[in-house]
């Protein structure tokens, strides 16, 4: 079940502000604070409770299991970091199986535009500009929190 498209519309704007937080928070950081994640679950329950519980959740669960699992092993090969794995596994929820892979290739989508962006201005950036933000040093990192956010953020977009 696709929660988004069931949820109110104030669970709706809390999802979209915790989404915003994390990703401001992992542009600046380049780490996601458990607090975002929590939050994103705890809105998922409300969600499914305020729809009314069916036996089609199993796919919301089977995405956030997947989601965590797969993660896991990124984050073990130094491929994405913890806070990442959790704010995707806990997007995950709002989604059933075929609302998930569209959440996935967005995300996806949303991760190569970033890379692109950050790869192309890091080299042209005035170095007092770049010492102040880790993400534009030449090693500074993806912060792909904003990917996982700006892919969900789509998926409102369409679900609702």
């Amino acid at each position: 079940m696709n929660l988004i498209s069931t949820a109110p519309v104030w669970l709706i704007g809390l999802l979209a502000l915790l989404l915003a937080g994390a990703a401001i928070e992992d542009a600046w950081r380049l780490r996601i604070a458990n607090l975002f994640s929590i939050g994103i679950i705890a809105g998922a329950v409300v969600a499914a409770i305020v729809a009314g519980p069916t036996l089609a959740l199993w796919q919301n669960l089977a995405l956030f299991a997947a989601l965590l699992v797969i993660g896991t092993f990124l984050f073990g090969a130094g491929l994405l970091g913890g806070g990442d794995v959790k704010l995707f596994a806990a997007c995950g929820l709002w989604f059933d199986l075929s609302g998930g892979w569209r959440m996935l290739v967005a995300t996806a989508i949303a991760g190569g535009l970033l890379a692109i962006v950050l790869l192309s201005i890091r080299p042209v950036m005035p170095d007092r500009i770049r010492r102040r933000f880790i993400v534009l040093q030449p090693k500074g990192g993806i912060p792909y929190g904003i990917a996982i956010a700006a892919g969900t953020a789509a998926m409102i977009g369409i679900f609702r």
